[in-house]
């Protein structure tokens, strides 16, 4: 399989159309099965790397570019290769910016270091024990080692804090494994245990250090570790300086991929299952509901660790849906009834049995909750179905599992498909939510005009600058949004907290909503710098479970009115289409606002605010809290 796929890239290189048919390079190695494989991964991201970013641009502009800052404590460019690769499997390009060796204080601090102007999106930072050790004495003893870990912290943040304020990307730092060629230098059990246990806080304040640091994400590498084997190679660390092996970096080039997937907002919401060997041994259809089994074996018992697993994720958020060939009575009264089950028939908010295409399944899932089809996550044991679905709907993610139920969490969680970088309350309550909207569709089909609808609703809306609190919410939403996200911008928690401040004119204001069914809590955003006597909206956001209810008028029109208020005469606006936000081109000119012109890419708006249209009728207004006044 591994040679297969390396043999089409190889030739797709050797005909100089690798970059013409990098939009299928995604689709080749999700087929290819070979995710597990870090040296296979390895090859395929050497002959990657050698691609053109600004030819495949030019023959796939949608393509998605991340660019990455590489630095570190040691040799850091064998990270390269695996990350190019990680992330071509979603379909992201990278663009790699190598730090001089050993200088990543100079590269990340620096004005006119490496780094400077490069635009990057992330920033790994690549320490090893050599970020303590280096300032132990060369005789020592474990509270030496105490007073350089303390030193190393206070670098490290400093570090932190100059790259926040320099670029406003996101930093990676890492913890640190402490080598037994250390620990063993030290021949009473009393002194390890101290070092050790001095080691263990070192690293436990630096995973801490990311609470309170905007911008900053911390991998831990003790799970990498105890999964991948060896820290580093002992020769390539004496001779080369690389202090880190390459099966460790293969691990490290995993996690770091999916924080730039779910930077770039390409989180997945849903988790779509299959019953069936999925999540209980056997097959309700021919076993009958007795028959099943997810307890009291051994095999049952792995199914029902998977259960656990899974309603784990559902509490921070991950929506459930079943897509299952059974009969949805049966299905339905065996998840409700069966003794073994942890997930029951209320935890999934879409179940679709029945003897139809799981294709079918995932489209009807998406449309009932109003997602993408890149929002879901498909889930099953049958090798056809995963195919079926892979060539049907390329834009789902498919996890395959097999006939070893021990091994469905490790796939399941293998490719952090719901990672983000910090989960808020409003990620907690999404099951709810979407539980409330179940109700807001009945209710649409109860009623006939849609104004009859929305008024029946009972909206209320309040619009103002963010509390503190919600702005890793703001940031999120930034990051998610693709339909409703007018200049196609996202932003990070750093960003966004220096933004808050308004030093540089800058407004943030949110929009929260409510209505018979519940609170939806922050669904939109606006971001706008304040020029002289103009307001310039940079970008808008709504989540897409709002759009059509006049929410996205009330935010702008607040933004309009707060712009007449503080003396300016005109509010300017720009349109960046991108692939998915077409539905909202049109949203301007809704607003009273006239065309400019069109360049590069972008259509310009501006409005007089001479006529400010009045908030729809529907919508009710309460008090703001955050003290920008009601909408």
């Amino acid at each position: 399989m591994e040679t297969n796929v390396l043999d089409q890239l190889r030739e797709l290189r050797a005909q100089g159309g690798l970059e013409a048919a990098y939009d299928s390079v995604a689709a080749l190695l999700g087929r290819a099965e070979i995710e597990d494989d870090a040296v296979a991964l390895r090859r395929v991201g050497r002959l990657l790397a050698g691609v053109d970013p600004r030819r495949v641009l030019a023959r796939h502009p949608a393509t998605p570019v991340v660019t990455v800052a590489i630095t570190g404590q040691s040799t850091v460019a064998p990270v390269v290769d695996p990350l190019t690769a990680e992330l071509a499997r979603h379909g992201i390009l990278l663009r790699p910016v190598l730090g001089d060796h050993g200088a990543y204080v100079h590269d990340l601090t620096d004005p006119a270091g490496r780094f400077a102007g490069a635009g990057h999106d992330l920033a790994l930072c690549l320490l090893d024990a050599e970020t303590v050790l280096a300032r132990v004495p060369e005789v020592w003893r474990p509270e030496d080692v105490e007073r350089a870990a303390d030193e190393a912290l206070r670098l490290l943040a400093d570090v932190a804090a100059a790259h926040t304020a320099l670029s406003g990307g996101t930093l990676v730092l890492n913890t640190v494994p402490l080598p037994r060629s250390w620990s063993h230098q030290l021949v009473d059990h009393r002194s390890r245990a101290e070092l050790g246990a001095v080691w263990r806080d070192f690293n436990s304040r630096l995973l801490r250090m990311s609470a309170t640091a905007p911008g900053l994400v911390v991998i831990d590498l003790d799970p990498l570790v105890a999964e991948g084997g060896p820290v580093h190679d002992l020769r390539l660390a004496h001779y080369a300086g690389a202090r880190l092996g390459t099966p460790l970096l293969a691990a490290y080039a995993r996690e770091a991929a999916h924080l730039a997937r779910s930077l770039r907002g390409a989180t997945r919401k849903c988790l779509v299952l299959d019953l069936d060997h999925t999540l209980w041994d056997g097959v309700l259809a021919e076993d009958g509901p007795d028959g099943v089994a997810a307890a009291g074996t051994d095999r049952g018992e792995a199914f029902g660790a998977f259960q656990r697993v899974v309603k784990q994720l559902a509490s921070q958020g991950v929506l459930l849906a079943v897509s299952s060939k059974n009969d949805r009575a049966e299905a339905v009264a065996t998840l409700r009834d069966h003794p073994d089950m942890r997930l029951r028939d209320g935890d999934f908010v879409r179940i679709d049995a029945d003897w139809e295409p799981k294709d079918g399944h995932l489209l009807d899932i998406a449309g009932h909750l109003g997602l993408g089809t890149d929002a879901l996550v498909f889930v099953d044991d049958s090798a056809a179905e995963c195919a079926r679905v892979r060539r049907a709907v390329p834009e789902a993610a498919v996890v395959r599992l097999d006939d070893e139920p021990a091994a469905h969490v490790s796939r399941l969680l293998r490719d952090g498909w719901f990672d983000r970088v910090s989960l808020t309350e409003d990620d907690r309550d999404r099951n709810r939510r979407y539980r409330a909207e179940a109700g807001r569709r009945e209710l649409r089909l109860r009623t006939g005009a849609a104004e009859d609808f929305l008024r029946d609703l009972g909206i209320e809306v309040e619009v103002g600058p963010p509390h503190r609190h919600e702005q890793a919410r703001f940031a999120q939403l930034t990051q998610r949004t693709n339909r409703f996200n007018l200049a196609g911008r996202r932003m990070t928690e750093a960003e966004v907290s220096a933004a808050a401040s308004g030093h540089d004119g800058e407004l943030l204001l949110v929009v929260r909503s409510a209505d018979r069914f519940g609170d939806s809590g922050l669904v939109g955003a606006l971001l706008a710098r304040r020029t002289g006597d103009a307001l310039d909206v940079e970008n808008v956001w709504l989540s897409c479970r709002v759009l059509a209810r006049g929410i996205e008028q009330a935010l702008l029109g607040h933004a309009l009115e707060l712009a007449r208020a503080s003396g300016c005469t005109e509010v300017r606006a720009r349109y960046v289409p991108t692939p998915k936000n077409g539905r909202a081109a049109d949203f301007y000119p809704s607003m009273g606002f006239a065309e400019v012109s069109r360049r590069s890419g972008e259509t310009l708006f501006a409005h007089d605010l001479i006529m400010i249209p009045a908030m729809p009728a529907h919508l009710r207004t309460r008090s703001n809290p955050a003290g920008g006044g009601a909408a």
